[in-house]
């Protein structure tokens, strides 16, 4: 059996503050608590040597991700310690990719120079907007000025692999703020930019005290406008919400919608594993509480296998984000099923343009880009 590859997300659940937008599974920190960092990472390593263990793993990581929360909160040494820890008991990837999420208001040269030695090679930086007053209405607890501080800083320290997160349908934006944003964003010349859309999640305070936002009319002109700025300038969309310079997609982002594997370490982590093809493909779940996943790191969480008449589905909800689609023997490859558990669906989706297909490689019409949730409708199990 052909085993997908590997990579590792880990959860670090802190940030200065919680965002009112944030449906993440973030904690604020207590000033007067400071959170113990080197114990999460001893949690940390402990959590994945279960799972290496559980799960009988010896691929070695292409990835490892580090999200939030705020990871750039965490010091250099609890970084270094974990990093260490991971080297210990995995093989890794001669190119493996080393993101470290981190927004502007934890910036400190000396601090990220460090994380820079130590072999973090990509850092997604939270900017949102460089608009002041943007910033304000979201709840961000930095500046614009402190933004372009952060990129210019990074940059400086050596970092080549930058991402720069973007928002838009802003509460107070008027029709060229985005569009703005995504102007300033590209004269740092970052290899990856993301634009996504704000939602109102469940459980948000933003949700249960709505802002009020730009027409929906004016959501999407927007994002038309600011795709076809970025495709002008060389960005290339290669999923809903990233677009990257030729050949720098972010490679562990890439192998969650290819169907590929990842082990989830940390409060409230996801995971997907591949022990069998079609039978054992499992996704896991951590405890989401910092406190709770520190003193249960003995335990395995939340396990559940993937029912052979869900696979089609779980497959294309990940493949379909991406522009490139997926191709036949990849569907195959990866969920141990025959072409035919796709249909009557493909057909279904061919017919109402929604999807397109070219040698065996299917992929989202112009029109099934904007109706991925019908095309996911016909693969509901029945």
């Amino acid at each position: 059996m052909n085993l997908p590859p590997l990579s590792l997300y880990i959860h670090m659940p802190w940030c200065i503050k919680k965002c009112p937008y944030c449906d993440f599974n973030s904690h604020a920190v207590n000033p007067s608590l400071e959170p113990n960092y080197l114990r999460y990472v001893d949690a940390l390593l402990t959590d994945l040597a279960n799972d290496l263990a559980l799960y009988s793993i010896e691929r070695p990581l292409q990835s490892i991700f580090m999200g939030g929360g705020t990871p750039s909160l965490f010091t250099p040494s609890a970084i270094e310690r974990l990093l260490n820890g991971i080297a210990a008991q995995i093989p890794l990837a001669k190119d493996l990719e080393i993101t470290l999420e981190a927004n502007p208001g934890t910036f400190d040269s000396g601090k990220f120079a460090e994380f820079y030695a130590l072999g973090i090679n990509r850092l997604s930086i939270g900017i949102q907007s460089f608009n002041d007053q943007l910033l304000a209405n979201l709840g961000r607890v930095h500046s614009g000025g402190e933004a372009h501080a952060a990129v210019e800083m990074a940059q400086c320290i050596g970092f080549t692999n930058i991402n720069l997160d973007l928002m838009f349908g802003l509460p107070g934006a008027l029709p060229d703020s985005s569009l703005d944003d995504v102007g300033i964003a590209m004269r740092y010349q970052p290899n990856h930019i993301s634009f996504y859309q704000l939602t109102l999640e469940p459980n948000t305070l933003f949700y249960q005290f709505p802002p009020v936002l730009p027409k929906e009319d004016d959501i999407f002109a927007v994002q038309k406008a600011a795709q076809k700025l970025l495709a002008e300038h060389a960005y290339q969309q290669y999923e809903i919400s990233a677009y990257s310079l030729a050949g720098k997609p972010c490679r562990h982002n890439v192998n969650y919608w290819q169907f590929g594997d990842y082990l989830g370490i940390g409060a409230g982590a996801h995971g997907k594993i591949t022990r069998d093809l079609p039978e054992q493909i499992i996704r896991t779940f951590k405890p989401r509480h910092p406190e709770q996943y520190m003193q249960d790191t003995h335990r395995h969480g939340n396990t559940h296998t993937i029912a052979l008449k869900d696979l089609p589905l779980e497959f294309l909800m990940n493949h379909l984000r991406l522009k490139s689609g997926f191709n036949l023997q990849h569907y195959q490859r990866t969920t141990g099923l025959s072409v035919d558990s796709l249909e009557p669906g493909l057909t279904h989706a061919l017919n109402q343009d929604l999807l397109c297909c070219d040698s065996e490689t299917y992929r989202c019409t112009e029109k099934g880009w904007y109706f991925l949730d019908s095309i996911l409708e016909m693969f509901l199990p029945a």
